[in-house]
């Protein structure tokens, strides 16, 4: 027997959607057609899906937090497209490993008559690269030397006036982004990825300091310090690291025009995790449960969802946390299982592309009508001075603090000091 639809439609008609239709790739003019129209199914689904989501967002005006791992500087990826993403305005904030920052100084150690990051061999010549010096990191290698010379640099620069006092890792690394691109300018080298984030005013985080050489040259000079050799003051504040990137959640939900944050995910690990804990830090940590997540997360990680890991893991485990919303899970939320460098400079050029063709209306004075029929497009067009948090990151923590240490919420936290703790430390007998 047929089941029908109450209005005559098949039942089987209410489970399908749109015709699987495609155009041609010759009739494509651009490469937002060509991720809307000729990737229909299957893994190219996916990368359309993440296109739409972040299409909308930008479109919508949302600030962006882009959690980037792996060797994205090493291997120069940071100029092909993070750094024009940057330059648009879009980003509110990124998150890196310390590697990243570290390697993004290689470049601009002194006049190199080539850039001295190399393509090698992804297998087979490790040995012999190990016996020559030759550093590898997967496809890309370079000399030794550029190492110890990366490891100088940092010393000298940890030693300046500057850096003797306790600060937090956006404070950190907003100074390492002043030396190097004093270093950029010097040797007519293009800009990388911190110093063109200290001239925009993005804060940079990063959950695990200890993964990279940058932190590590201070970790001599701490020895050092231990032992009355030589007067360093260089402290990491960890938790107020932390706290800043809760100020910014907080000002996105409270303060920015879309009241709404997304979250573009690049690879996993502790960068991940960190760009995803300000919703918990506030809603289960200070216990502000009307603190809520991100209302888009997509995401672009290699690892299996089926591994258990915090990388494989999916935005819709993330809402189970809090860290994504329950409207994000309906229309907003998109994983794909990839390396992040097989399909971001086509995600970004799509973006970028579509920014242009936008830019190049307004310019010619037909953008009015086109907004009126379009407004979903108006975010695309935000200004690309960008949102320069880290000029009000004094303002934001300080506003937060008000919140969070307000004289009633305080008595609320000091609710959670007290439990019933099993260890005692016994009182010493006479």
């Amino acid at each position: 027997m047929e089941h029908r639809h109450p209005c005559g439609k098949p039942k089987e008609m209410e489970l399908l959607g749109r015709p699987v239709d495609v155009w041609p790739v010759d009739d494509v003019e651009t490469p937002e057609e060509l991720l809307l129209h000729c990737m229909p199914a299957f893994g190219g689904a996916y990368i359309k899906r993440i296109y739409q989501i972040l299409d909308l967002a930008i479109g919508r005006g949302v600030p962006i937090v882009m959690s980037i791992a792996g060797p994205v500087t090493v291997s120069n990826q940071h100029r092909a497209w993070l750094i024009p993403l940057l330059r648009t305005g879009w980003i509110a904030y990124i998150t890196v490993t310390d590697a990243i920052c570290y390697h993004d100084g290689h470049d601009s150690l002194e006049k190199f008559g080539e850039r001295p990051i190399r393509e090698v061999a992804i297998e087979g010549k490790d040995e012999e690269y190990g016996k020559n010096g030759v550093i590898r990191v997967t496809d890309c290698g370079f000399d030794e030397s550029i190492l110890f010379k990366q490891d100088q640099f940092s010393t000298a620069m940890l030693l300046q006036p500057e850096f003797q006092r306790r600060m937090n890792g956006p404070e950190f690394r907003h100074l390492v982004g002043k030396y190097y691109a004093a270093q950029e300018k010097a040797f007519g080298v293009q800009p990388g990825l911190l110093s063109t984030c200290f001239n925009l005013g993005i804060p940079v985080f990063c959950p695990s300091p200890g993964d990279g050489s940058l932190y590590l040259n201070n970790v001599k000079l701490d020895a050092l310090r231990r032992r009355g050799i030589i007067d360093h003051k260089f402290e990491l504040d960890i938790a107020g690291e932390v706290f800043e990137s809760c100020a910014y959640h907080y000002w996105a939900l409270t303060e920015s025009e879309a009241k709404e944050l997304a979250i573009w995910i690049l690879g996993g690990g502790a960068v991940k995790n960190f760009s995803l804990q300000p919703e918990p830090t506030l809603s289960q940590i200070f216990l502000r449960p009307e603190i809520g997540g991100y209302g888009y997360d997509v995401q672009i990680v290699g690892a299996p969802v089926t591994d258990g890991s915090l990388t494989g893991c999916k935005g819709q485990e993330a809402h189970t946390w809090g860290k994504v919303t329950l409207e994000a899970l309906a229309s907003t939320v998109e994983s794909v299982q990839a390396d992040y460098s097989m399909v971001m400079p086509l995600i970004a050029w799509a973006l970028l592309e579509k920014r242009r063709r936008l830019c190049a209306m307004r310019d010619k004075g037909t953008y009015t009508e086109f907004f009126a029929k379009h407004p979903e497009i108006r975010g695309y067009l935000r200004s690309s001075h960008g949102y320069r948090l880290f000029d009000r990151r004094e303002e934001l923590i300080n506003q937060l603090l008000d919140v969070v240490t307000a004289p009633d919420h305080v008595e609320k936290l000091r609710e959670t000091f007290d439990y019933p703790l099993q260890y005692r430390i016994r009182a010493s007998q006479p």
